[in-house]
């Protein structure tokens, strides 16, 4: 038996899954998950998966759900995680971004952009200092 999300109806397989999936999404940004946990699980940023398991099972809907082998989840069954995060990254109510998180993005194109802008160096030697496994007279002389 496993539960639905209270928030999204994501699938989750048990307990601490469904603690992981809420207290993740929350601290990504999700406003709808973190108020529910908020209002449900007030010290929830406390908890280990188990302890919070314990807690938000009593308000999420059972569901049934596939028996999970020792390998590993089957993710790419429908309606299963993959298409869960789909919905979720599509849905409506997805928190904005903090300045810091916003502030660090916006950093990282800046980088991003650099690195992909040709250095003049890059663009005046570009073909010249190419080796092709030749030794010519005037690499030997210098001249």
């Amino acid at each position: 038996m496993g539960y639905a999300c209270p928030v999204c109806d994501a699938e989750q397989a048990d307990a601490a899954h469904l603690a992981n999936h809420l207290a993740i999404t929350a601290s990504l940004g999700r406003e709808d998950h973190r108020e529910w946990l908020e209002e449900h699980a007030p010290d929830w940023s406390d908890c280990n998966p188990e302890e919070l398991g314990e807690i938000v099972s009593r308000y999420a809907p059972e569901i049934e759900t596939p028996e999970f082998d020792e390998a590993g989840h089957d993710h790419g069954r429908p309606g299963g995680l993959e298409e869960g995060l789909a919905r979720q990254s599509r849905g409506l109510g997805r928190g904005s971004l903090t300045a810091e998180a916003e502030s660090a993005l916006e950093e990282a194109r800046e980088l991003t952009r650099q690195m992909q802008e040709p250095t003049g160096d890059e663009s005046e030697s570009d073909g010249e200092s190419a080796d092709d496994g030749t030794d010519s007279p005037e690499r030997e002389t210098g001249n």
